[in-house]
């Protein structure tokens, strides 16, 4: 696997040997100092060009960069389905290369620069032949840290939540094994994720980063909670389900206790009792049930 310095080498010497190419930044994991280094850590660069035309049409261009084991343009898919793109402002490469290392290349031009530079604070500049990379300060994760909720956010939050294992429990009922785990990991595991930052943002002064899809959750979590988080992920087996669902609403009870005591919010305890009894009594319901509460 070639080095970090070997790939920057390769990376900058392209861009000072092609007179198109005018500058170049880096944005992403490596210039977050927070984020852990790793050896699957992309290079997530942008090369500022004079236009866009000759890169896009030299299909072969890129080979530059070393083997490939597999590339995705999402600029074309997109337009192959019928998304607006404009290639003349931008184009994307993401290649993944057979040594492991993987570039996100992406090629812009000038005008499309300057709408997009400042806005990302995880950005550092790496060369700049012409001088109008605009002046930055240092990188920060600050636009990533977990955000306060406001009531109505964290009203929204529990509501769905408990309204929501409805759904989850009559799909496991009918034997509908799509529709309960889909409606349990795209709706319900949102809004523990949501309450897990959220307590994660108390414990830090809302100073942290719980990462991607809460890729740092271990990383904040207390290890009994760890544990409980990671039983929430069950297999095809409803039992193994059923027994998620219980932990899961376990830990967002905790959770989203801590959370409101934060804030001063008030915790629905009757909607939790309620709800988490319906779930019992429908979790023992027999398939030939003709009613749901005794």
């Amino acid at each position: 696997m070639r080095s970090d310095k070997e790939m920057f080498d390769l990376i900058l010497g392209v861009a000072q040997n092609d007179e198109r190419i005018r500058a170049v930044y880096m944005n992403g994991s490596r210039t977050n100092p927070n984020a852990p280094k790793d050896i699957f850590r992309d290079y997530d660069i942008v090369y500022v060009v004079t236009e866009t035309a000759s890169f896009i049409n030299d299909e072969k261009w890129i080979s530059i960069f070393g083997e490939l084991l597999m590339i995705q343009e999402p600029d074309k898919n997109d337009k192959l389905v019928g998304m607006a793109v404009d290639f003349e402002r931008s184009y994307g490469y993401l290649m993944l290369f057979k040594d492991g290392n993987r570039i996100d290349l992406r090629i812009q031009t000038k005008e499309a620069m300057i709408e997009c530079y400042e806005k990302d604070k995880l950005t550092i500049p790496l060369l700049d032949k012409d001088k109008i990379l605009p002046l930055i300060p240092d990188p920060t994760d600050i636009d990533y840290h977990v955000k306060k909720p406001t009531k109505a956010m964290f009203i929204s939050c529990y509501n769905d939540f408990w309204w929501c294992l409805q759904n989850v429990a009559k799909g496991i009922w009918r034997g509908e094994l799509p529709y309960a785990k889909q409606m349990f990991e795209y709706v319900i595991r949102v809004r523990l994720d949501e309450m897990v930052s959220w307590w994660i943002g108390t414990k830090h002064d809302f100073q942290v980063s719980t990462g991607k899809m809460g890729k740092y959750f271990k990383k904040y979590l207390p290890e009994p909670y760890w544990e409980m988080y990671k039983e929430t992920y069950s297999d095809s087996d409803y039992d193994n389900l059923w027994n998620s669902i219980f932990v899961t609403c376990e830990l967002f009870r905790a959770l989203s206790q801590d959370v409101a005591g934060y804030f001063s919010f008030i915790y629905p305890v009757e909607d939790d009792i309620n709800m988490t009894e319906y779930l019992k009594q429908v979790r023992n319901l027999p398939v030939d049930a003709r009613g749901i509460i005794n």
